[in-house]
C-alpha cells in the first residue's frame, strides 16, 4: 500500500508547527446537505489550516460545479492561501470523505505531488479531542508553480470516444440507487441512471463509518474486485460532479494503481445533456 498520500491524525498532531507542513481544511458537502463547508471552517478548523473553496478554485465559465480552473486560476488561488513549491500539504474536510480526496486530486493535477489526506478527517480528530480553532488564519503568500498533467483528466468527448472503444473502465462512485436511477439527483434537471458500461462503486464503502478512515489494503482491495474493478486496467472515475469521485482515485492509488483520471464534469454533464447514452 502506498503510503504517501494518507496520514493519520497522530502524525498530523506531531507535526502541526513544522515550517513545511500546510493545513487545508477543504470541507464541501451537497446541495441537499443543508450545510456549509466554509461557514463551518469559520466556527472551527484544526489549527493554522486554511480553506479551500472548491467552488471558488474552478472554472467559472463551465456552466457544471466546481469544474477543474486554468493552471494560472489555480496557481493565484493556492498562492493567496500561502500553499506554494516546497510544502507538505495535509488536507481534511468535515465530511465524510466529500472532498478532501478532491483536493489531494486537483494539487496533484497541478504538478504538486507532496500533498496528503488526514485519514478520519476532522471527524476523527474531534473525537479524539484534539486542538480546534475558530480564529482567522493570515497565511504568507508563497510561490506555485502549476505544471498540469492533463493524463489525469478526462472530458465528454473522452468518455463518448471510450463508449465506441472502450479501453478504460468507467467507475461511478455515486449511491446504487443513483446507478440505477431508482433515487433522485440532487441536482434539479439531471436526468437518471449511468453512462454505458460503467461500474458501480459507492464511495461510501470505500472507508470505515464509524471511525471515517479509509479500509485497511486487503478490505479496499476486496470491496474494489467486488464491484469488477479489473486493477490490470486504466479507470476513469466519476460520480455527480467530480468530487467524490477523487475517492475512489485516492483508493486505487493507495493501492499502487497508476492509470487513472477523473472525468471532471461527470453526471452534472452527462446527465443534463440528450445526446448521451444512458442505461438504468
Amino acid at each position: 500500500m502506498t503510503t504517501e498520500a494518507l496520514v493519520d491524525t497522530a502524525w498530523l498532531a506531531a507535526r502541526l508547527n513544522a515550517p513545511d507542513i500546510r493545513v487545508v481544511d477543504g470541507s464541501w458537502h451537497l446541495p441537499n446537505a443543508g450545510r456549509n463547508g466554509k461557514a463551518e471552517y469559520a466556527e472551527y478548523h484544526i489549527p493554522g489550516a486554511v480553506y479551500f473553496d472548491i467552488d471558488d478554485i474552478a472554472d467559472g465559465d463551465s456552466g457544471l460545479p466546481h469544474t477543474v480552473p486554468s493552471p494560472e486560476k489555480f496557481s493565484s488561488r493556492v498562492r493567496k492561501l500561502g500553499l506554494g513549491d516546497g510544502s507538505r500539504i495535509v488536507v481534511y474536510d468535515s465530511g465524510n470523505w466529500m472532498a478532501a480526496a478532491r483536493v489531494w486530486w486537483m494539487f496533484r493535477l497541478f504538478g504538486h505531488d507532496d500533498i496528503s489526506v488526514l485519514d478520519g478527517g476532522l471527524a476523527k480528530w474531534r473525537a479524539e479531542g484534539r486542538e480546534i480553532k475558530d480564529v482567522p488564519v493570515l497565511p504568507k503568500e508563497r510561490h506555485f508553480t502549476a505544471r498540469m498533467n492533463t493524463l489525469m483528466l478526462r472530458d465528454i468527448e473522452q468518455v463518448m470516444a471510450n463508449l465506441k472503444t472502450p479501453s478504460e473502465q468507467i467507475v461511478d462512485v455515486r449511491s446504487a440507487g443513483r446507478f440505477t436511477g431508482t433515487d433522485a439527483e440532487p441536482r434539479a434537471g439531471l436526468r437518471s441512471g449511468h453512462i454505458p458500461g460503467s461500474l458501480n462503486l459507492p464511495f461510501s464503502v470505500l472507508f470505515d463509518g464509524e471511525t471515517h478512515e479509509m479500509l485497511k489494503p486487503d478490505a479496499l482491495q476486496a470491496v474494489l474486485i467486488e464491484a469488477g474493478v479489473d486493477f490490470a486496467k486504466p479507470v476513469v472515475t466519476t460520480c455527480g460532479s467530480g468530487v467524490t469521485a477523487c475517492v475512489a482515485t485516492l483508493a486505487l492509488h493507495l493501492l499502487g494503481h497508476r492509470d487513472l483520471a477523473v472525468y471532471d464534469g461527470s453526471w452534472s454533464e452527462w446527465g443534463s445533456r440528450d445526446d448521451t447514452p444512458i442505461d438504468c
